[in-house]
């Protein structure tokens, strides 16, 4: 007799991560991207969003070599813009083209428009 449940060992079960804009792929374990991809979309409550972010995740863990249940469980309890916030130090790490471009980089104001602000 045959189970619903039963796990097939001879199927793979893995996602494929593909991401036009950074030209970028990875295959992850499907229970992982799930359990990620559902706790963004609880935060983001877009799918689009909860996708790029999806993707964000596993890169920032393949790059850094924390594994990706650990960010998602230092990330849990945050806000959208507080995730966003934690994203975009770790993508600074590694000079990704989604980041804030100058982050790294002294910023120097211009002269005149100094000159004009009053204290």
């Amino acid at each position: 007799m045959a189970t619903i449940n039963a796990i097939n060992t001879a199927i793979d079960l893995t996602v494929h991560i593909f991401d036009r804009f950074n030209e970028y792929q990875q295959a992850v374990p499907a229970q992982e991207y799930d359990a990620v991809r559902s706790y963004l979309l609880s935060v983001f409550g877009t799918t689009a969003q909860a996708n790029n972010f999806t993707t964000t995740m596993f890169r920032i863990a393949a790059a850094s070599g924390i594994p990706v249940m650990q960010l998602l469980q230092s990330i849990q309890g945050l806000s959208g813009p507080q995730v966003t916030l934690v994203f975009a130090y770790y993508l600074n790490t590694f000079q990704s083209r989604a980041t804030m471009i100058g982050m790294q980089a002294t910023v120097i104001p211009n002269y005149y428009a100094a000159h004009n602000v009053k204290q």
